[in-house]
């Protein structure tokens, strides 16, 4: 839940009705700022920063592009996600979060602004190509869900279209407002998943795994389709039979028929992370793994050690849903065909893999794959 200490708002900001159930929702009263120069200050002076961070909310507007591709490497395998710039950082504290790293530094900033939202996503819902387009790169998408009406916005925006499907991609159980929207199942719930025992170490203030299920199992009772995420797969004694048994949970929750793909990744960071996690997760043994560093500059684990746990993985994914779509973020050719036998090598070939499923699962227009 979103419960800041500090609340700042842009003094050009005006008090939309957007902005206003959102200031409702929050305390304390925000303070104006002319800019986030404050903000950052306030933050950088903190013993913990990223710890702190999660505590101070900033209300402003995207002043970059609200639409974005995933950043991606040439190296690995891209599924091409298309990016909705809506926030950034996270009242969750998972001690891998890359988010940790990436900004300079975190700041919980909420990008209002509907018209600039519809503006932006109006030519694509016009144009003729699929998009398959998440919240969740810089933020997690549904820790705004209790106190903001975005995410109820987006999802009826979509559901007026056929040419794009949204995902929120979550940690929490967050779905309640959502679940009596007519959503003409253009929008995907999905959740990151891990073991309890993971989950219970590493992942600070998320939702149990149980919590995580029995969430998805009521969205698909309401007609929404579901996505899962096995990223990122730790390696420890006895987790190939414990990320089996989430496989198999996840699938006496829902039909495989209601899940439009399921991605999988091992853990791999940027080297600086490492310190990070060193000081603000002591009792986490997470980056003391057999790590290598890959074509990317992340440290990854030892390539054949990511292959063992993917063969295992799928083979239950195709005992239980062989028709479902499962994918890797961010692999090469080699992973890929030891592990499933194909390599979408081409240009936009997973793309397709995974517009298709789009297209087949909500309804999107297949005359345009």
């Amino acid at each position: 839940m979103i419960r800041p200490i500090r609340v700042f708002i842009d003094k050009d900001l005006d008090l939309t009705p957007e902005i206003e159930y959102l200031i409702s929702k929050v305390k304390p009263t925000p303070e104006t700022v002319a800019d986030s120069r404050p903000v950052y200050d306030l933050i950088n002076q903190a013993d913990d920063p990223v710890g702190f961070a999660k505590k101070v909310l900033y209300i402003t507007s995207n002043k970059g592009a609200l639409i974005r591709q995933c950043p991606g490497t040439s190296y690995y395998t891209c599924c091409d996600y298309t990016i909705l710039h809506c926030g950034t950082f996270c009242t969750m504290d998972c001690s891998y979060c890359i988010l940790q790293a990436y900004f300079h530094p975190p700041v919980l900033q909420y990008f209002a602004g509907f018209d600039q939202y519809s503006a932006a996503l109006d030519p694509i819902f016009e144009g003729d190509t699929i998009l398959r387009i998440g919240t969740g790169e810089y933020t997690d998408s549904l820790i705004w869900e209790p106190v903001s009406l975005m995410p109820k916005f987006l999802v009826e925006k979509f559901a007026a279209q056929d040419r794009a499907v949204l995902e929120l991609k979550t940690k929490t159980v967050n779905i309640d407002t959502l679940l009596d929207l007519d959503h003409n199942q253009k929008t995907i719930l999905s959740w990151s998943v891990n073991t309890p025992e993971i989950i219970a170490s590493q992942e600070r203030d998320t939702a149990s795994l149980a919590a995580r299920l029995k969430a998805a199992a009521k969205a698909v009772s309401k007609g929404f389709r579901v996505a899962f995420h096995f990223d990122p797969i730790f390696l420890y004694p006895g987790c190939e039979t414990a990320y089996e048994k989430v496989i198999e949970a996840i699938f006496d929750h829902v039909s495989p028929k209601d899940v439009v793909w399921i991605s999988i990744g091992t853990f791999r960071f940027m080297p600086h992370l490492k310190f990070i996690i060193e000081a603000r997760f002591p009792d986490s043994t997470i980056p003391y793994g057999e790590f290598i560093t890959g074509l990317d500059n992340k440290m990854r684990y030892f390539k054949p050690l990511r292959i063992a746990i993917y063969q295992r993985l799928a083979a239950v994914f195709r005992q239980l849903a062989p028709n479902v779509a499962v994918y890797f973020c961010m692999e090469d050719e080699e992973v890929w065909m030891k592990t499933f036998g194909f390599f979408p090598g081409k240009p936009k070939a997973l793309a397709h893999i995974l517009d298709r499923a789009a297209a087949d699962r909500c309804g999107l227009d297949n005359r345009l794959l």
